[in-house]
């Protein structure tokens, strides 16, 4: 990560003009950022975010296709790396009540279009206190990993940015692949779930199970006081959490009641365990 002064950034606007006004008043607000990128919609960000891994992103909550809120939940899937990347976000929309004022709650920052100076200005202000306070490691810097998933599973409710709205029920059922049979898992069975690049792992006391449902989908489904997520390839139930400890490298590790499996929490999600 540079440092808050000399951060680098990603925009994602649909509309060209409104890239370069932002650009422009950026570079009035805060002359250190340096636009690494910019994206015309919501999967070329999440692309062009992998690729350039930056400090900052600008994210307009509706465009065509992948909104604002998708691009960000992918944003927030990446691999953060052993330094614990994870780029601040910051939603360029219209005004919309419902998500401004989960804006208000400091998960992430906002701004309202048209881009106003005094108001991008404060934003530069915001950013460059939030990396600064990461840079110096401990629970800052896993801090908005934690606000970023809790905003987007509200904004996601919501249906903020176009995104269909979170149903009322969460998930009670799995469905999934048990040898050559298709067998329903009883949702309150589950341990655990571990995806690699194909498969998800459904793990009950008595059964392995697979699903072809990515873990990014399963904690929209699932009630998120239920179940924790702990590295972006794993869900625990938290009832199934029998300790927490750390290994030789110091790393958090969550051993599993009635099982032999070991989960490795990441570092973006060690705000969990902050007594550890």
């Amino acid at each position: 990560m540079n440092t808050a002064a000399s951060a680098r950034a990603v925009l994602a606007d649909d509309e060209r003009l409104m890239r370069e006004q932002l650009r422009s008043r950026l570079a009035e607000a805060w002359p250190e950022l340096q636009i690494v990128a910019e994206a015309k919609n919501g999967a070329e960000a999440v692309a062009l975010v992998d690729e350039n891994r930056p400090d900052v992103v600008f994210l307009d909550i509706r465009m065509p296709g992948m909104t604002g809120v998708e691009a960000a939940k992918q944003i927030a899937q990446m691999d953060v790396g052993d330094e614990g990347w994870l780029p601040e976000i910051v939603f360029i929309t219209a005004y919309d009540q419902y998500a401004v004022e989960a804006f208000e709650q400091g998960a992430v920052d906002y701004v309202l279009k048209p881009a106003e100076r005094e108001r991008l200005k404060l934003t530069a202000e915001r950013l460059q206190r939030r990396l600064a306070a990461r840079q110096g490691g401990g629970d800052a810097a896993a801090e908005p990993a934690a606000s970023l998933q809790k905003l987007l599973h509200t904004l996601s409710a919501q249906g903020a940015g176009g995104t269909a709205p979170r149903p009322a029920n969460h998930l009670k059922w799995i469905q999934a692949t048990v040898g050559q049979a298709i067998q329903m898992i009883p949702v309150d069975d589950v341990l655990f779930f571990v995806s690699d690049e194909k498969y998800t792992r459904v793990q009950t006391a008595t059964v392995e199970a697979l699903i072809r449902k990515p873990i990014k989908e399963l904690v929209d489904e699932l009630d998120p006081e239920r179940f924790w997520q702990i590295h972006r390839s794993a869900l625990v139930a938290v009832t199934a959490i029998a300790s927490v400890s750390r290994d030789f490298r110091g790393r958090q590790i969550v051993a599993v009641k009635g099982h032999s499996q070991k989960l490795e929490v990441s570092r973006s999600y060690s705000h969990l365990f902050k007594g550890m």
